[in-house]
């Protein structure tokens, strides 16, 4: 690659714009208006808001063998992406364009209603949703004269045999997509699409298009990597339950990462990690109002306090009660075998002389695993659970804020709690139908006034 090429890519930016960002014509229009800049940039979409969730439906009534029902939801989608294109477009000609475009993709939706089903099969269709929303929104941006090139994620994006992705073939194929258009400062791409160890059309799973965002900056070693949504970056505490909450101006990679993981929307929780590998900057921005600041995600800490909090639904607590625990060593290895073999993962830990209590979002196998856990001692599980989790860096900086946390949650049990696996987390596992109050308390007790920065 020539030096000029290596020298475009390093001052590339990647920036992401979500279902919301693309749901409606107006937004589109909006989106073509932010990136109709002459910096170089790749723009990853994700699906019109909305698709995804009817793709979904209608896979999941293919599966049931409810074939007219799946029909019916294919044949209300296809009207929605007409009107659409009529509002999308001024000219008959595009219009028309992408009439047959749309056509093309349900005709192929529609060919797998007389197919034997498949997870395969229903891969191919969760992602027209982000090839609907590429494929219209390039040919847009031809209408109005902005120069931009698709570049197909299916060329580029792929996973590994254990559904990881494939970093290494990514960096070597995405720049040499890259080179075929010397020229060209404006790419269109997809989110959460990509091909699996086999080269079959697979994904990232939901909220993939943060990931892929993340993956294609670290890639080509990008300026900066910006997620556009409806909210203007991520918050102190969760705006659907709290009212005045605002936007962190500045987090670190492993405070971001806390957050995503334990709950807040706005960022995929896997997307931290190849930024931060890079130390690629990420900014969470909102298409509705691009002026404001928003949150950036560096190196950084932005001082040390605690910055904010969110919660994660759907916990499940185990204990495992055992009088061999006591000065056993291996006991703990154990244990950890059983989940590791059911690719299980553990949210949060406590231990005592005689017994281990754990936390687990995924009950696939809870079966099997208690099953296994039994043969250590007694086993206790127990649902409907959230994880309170705490994220700034605050332990050993400022005496008494782990008091005050506490104090503030006073009235709510807490079955438990977890502190010093990190300088960044302080995490609280209650019962789910105490975690309004749990994040209203702490909004009360934690985040005071004057604690509120002065851009919010």
């Amino acid at each position: 690659m020539t030096l000029y090429k290596k020298t475009k890519l390093f001052y590339m930016k990647v920036l992401k714009f979500g279902g919301t960002s693309v749901g409606s014509p107006t937004n589109m229009k909006s989106v073509a208006s932010l990136i109709n800049t002459p910096d170089p940039k790749i723009v990853v979409l994700s699906a019109m808001s909305g698709t995804t969730n009817k793709l979904v439906q209608i896979s999941e009534n293919l599966y049931k063998d409810k074939a007219d029902e799946a029909t019916s939801i294919i044949e209300e989608l296809h009207q929605t992406y007409k009107q659409v294109i009529d509002e999308l477009y001024k000219s008959d000609k595009y219009k028309q364009q992408a009439l047959d475009f749309v056509q093309s993709h349900f005709e192929f939706i529609k060919s797998k209603v007389k197919d034997n089903f498949s997870s395969h099969e229903e891969r191919g269709i969760l992602a027209q949703g982000e090839l609907l929303s590429t494929g219209l929104f390039q040919l847009f941006l031809e209408e109005s004269n902005i120069s931009s090139v698709l570049l197909p994620a299916l060329n580029f994006m792929k996973i590994d045999e254990n559904e990881e992705p494939d970093t290494a073939f990514i960096a070597r194929q995405l720049p040499l997509d890259l080179a075929q258009y010397p020229d060209t400062n404006l790419f269109i791409t997809q989110g959460y699409i990509c091909r699996n160890s086999f080269g079959e059309i697979d994904n990232l799973k939901r909220g993939g298009s943060d990931y892929s965002a993340s993956l294609i900056g670290a890639a080509i070693n990008a300026a900066e990597i910006q997620i556009w949504t409806d909210i203007d970056g991520m918050h102190n505490n969760d705006p659907r339950i709290v009212k005045n909450t605002y936007p962190v101006a500045e987090l670190s990679f492993d405070e971001a990462a806390e957050l995503a993981y334990f709950g807040a929307k706005i960022l995929h929780p896997s997307s931290v990690l190849p930024a931060k590998q890079k130390n690629i900057p990420v900014r969470l921005l909102n298409t509705l109002q691009p002026e404001a600041r928003g949150t950036t995600i560096s190196a950084r800490t932005g001082g040390s306090n605690i910055k904010a909090v969110a919660a994660k639904d759907g916990i499940t607590a185990i204990k495992i009660k055992s009088s061999r625990m006591l000065l056993a060593y291996g006991f703990l290895r154990r244990i950890f075998e059983v989940f590791e073999e059911y690719k299980t993962s553990i949210d949060m830990i406590t231990t005592s002389e005689v017994a281990v209590s754990l936390t687990i979002d995924n009950t696939r196998y809870i079966n099997e695993i208690i099953a296994e856990l039994k043969e250590f001692g007694t086993v206790e599980m127990d649902q409907d659970f959230s994880i309170i989790c705490l994220v700034g860096d605050f332990i050993e900086e400022r005496p008494g804020t782990v008091l005050n946390i506490f104090k503030s949650l006073e009235t709510i049990p807490l079955r438990m709690i977890s502190y010093g696996g990190s300088k960044n987390n302080l995490s609280l596992l209650v019962k789910t139908r105490y975690k309004n109050q749990a994040l209203l308390a702490i909004n009360e007790g934690v985040f005071s006034k004057s604690e509120q920065p002065a851009h919010a």
